[in-house]
């Protein structure tokens, strides 16, 4: 069951019965007394809502540096979501026999640690409204959120993230492929994802059988690695 679905099945009835009550208030109560009214109701929807969001985000910070959290998230959840996720982002890599797969946006999966469930999203804001911008990096923003049951709140905090930065991290360096970078034009320096540098694969052409050595030895070394 997703955790959209478990939320629902706990607390249909209660978020039922407060919305009804909240509806009615609008309807039937003076204006002035509406925002102090929705001011206690959003407290005791918060308190009747037992569920704790994280968000980490694509870019943060003054630099607006991309988050190595978020590169680690991804990497953790990569073989997670090709396993449960049932919509997919495919990305063909150059010279591989298959795609690399990962959980598209607004998609949910679970993990479980140490007995506890949790849930990961991915997802995306796009602008609102069409503009011209000077910056056209400047488009979209991701993030990824976590939940969790608040009663798990110091078990996932203090444990949990720990927990996939590490194994984000050693799955990033497995995968890890060489990159050239360069530096970027200067209208590449200011927006939601300015950067100085930009960067592509670094894919030599040399093989072993480009290399400029005496045949007949290049077949010996073959030979003494089979």
């Amino acid at each position: 069951m997703t955790m959209v679905g478990e939320m629902w099945s706990h607390l249909g009835s209660t978020m039922g019965t407060l919305m009804l009550v909240y509806t009615l208030f609008k309807q039937f109560f003076p204006y002035h007394l509406q925002d102090s009214f929705e001011k206690y109701f959003n407290r005791i929807v918060r308190f009747a809502y037992p569920y704790v969001e994280i968000t980490f985000d694509e870019f943060t910070g003054e630099r607006m540096k991309r988050s190595e959290g978020y590169s680690r998230i991804k990497s953790y959840l990569g073989d997670k979501s090709t396993a449960s996720a049932k919509r997919l982002k495919a990305d063909v890599v150059k010279d591989s026999q298959s795609a690399v797969l990962s959980m598209d946006y607004n998609e949910e999966i679970t993990d479980e640690f140490q007995g506890v469930k949790v849930w990961w999203s991915a997802n995306r804001t796009l602008p609102t409204t069409q503009r011209i911008s000077w910056y056209p990096n400047d488009d979209e923003k991701k993030y990824y959120r976590l939940t969790v049951h608040k009663r798990h709140r110091e078990l996932i905090t203090q444990s949990y993230i720990s927990h996939v930065m590490m194994e984000g991290k050693e799955i990033a360096t497995r995968k890890r492929q060489r990159k050239l970078y360069s530096n970027n034009p200067s209208q590449n320096w200011y927006g939601y994802r300015r950067s100085k540098w930009s960067n592509v694969l670094f894919e030599h052409p040399a093989t072993f059988d480009t290399l400029a050595m005496d045949a007949k030895l290049k077949e010996e070394i073959k030979n003494d690695l089979i």
